[in-house]
């Protein structure tokens, strides 16, 4: 029987996710600029918000529900088209696998909970800042590194899953031997060398009136997404004799 090839259809979290940043993206280029502020004060996420002295004389709206929710609600609001578009395009590239993987409930779990750790890593390392932060960009870093968790293993989706359903339920290895996988190191080592040029030229840098878009959530979500992986994979771990690709000729334990 023909396996079905889930890589031409988008699986159902990503176009919910999708179709939400889209239309939010939408609504928001209907409102004038003060209008927008009042979005961004409520959904955003601002650290300052978390600080008692700021918060003493500066009035964010909705209170403890909102200190809450915009750790997770920051992540549907973009700064600009472009923003928006290149989010949705990495989200569907790696976003897709990890969701074909994980199921729709726990993908939607996984991509609030990567959003969560993004925003609080941005958090610890700028207490006190005012601008706020947005974009999906965390939790998106987070699936890439889900992803390379399993799409480089022998008969993975490498191709984004044109073997079939199956290549998306090969097992993982556990992350310290999936480090010594030669085309992970190469993936890592790249998404790193990216963020860091982007720290290098853009720290401090603002769009859209100041809303930033924050390199140390990329790295946040990133970590969170290799870590997080083994909690959330429905896939029973292989043994740790099985090499993970062809590529670790050398890895025979």
């Amino acid at each position: 029987m023909r396996s079905s090839e889930p890589a031409f259809n988008v699986p159902p979290a990503i176009l919910w996710l999708s179709a939400a940043m889209v239309l939010v993206h939408v609504f928001r280029a209907f409102l004038d600029q003060a209008a927008d502020t009042v979005i961004l004060l409520w959904f955003a996420f601002i650290p300052a918000r978390y600080d008692p002295a700021v918060a003493a004389v500066v009035h964010f709206p909705g209170g403890l529900a909102a200190d809450i929710w915009t750790f997770f609600t920051y992540a549907f609001l973009h700064a600009e088209i472009l923003h928006l578009v290149v989010n949705l395009v990495w989200m569907l590239a790696f976003g897709s696998a990890v969701a074909w993987r994980f199921g729709t409930v726990r993908f939607l779990a996984f991509f609030l909970v990567a959003s969560a750790i993004s925003a609080a890593t941005y958090w610890f390392l700028h207490p006190g800042e005012t601008a706020p932060v947005i974009g999906a960009s965390g939790a998106i870093s987070a699936a890439m590194a889900a992803a390379c968790r399993f799409v480089f293993a022998e008969g993975g989706p490498i191709a984004f899953g044109r073997r079939g359903a199956e290549a998306y339920r090969m097992p993982a290895l556990p992350l310290r031997l999936a480090l010594k996988n030669r085309q992970v190191m190469i993936f890592l080592l790249a998404w790193f060398a990216f963020n860091l040029i982007s720290a290098m030229n853009f720290v401090g840098d603002s769009i859209a009136g100041g809303v930033n878009v924050a390199w140390e959530a990329h790295l946040g979500g990133f970590v969170a997404g290799l870590l997080l992986f083994r909690f959330f994979d429905p896939v029973p771990r292989t043994s740790p004799t099985v090499p993970l690709a062809p590529t670790d000729e050398h890895d025979e334990t």
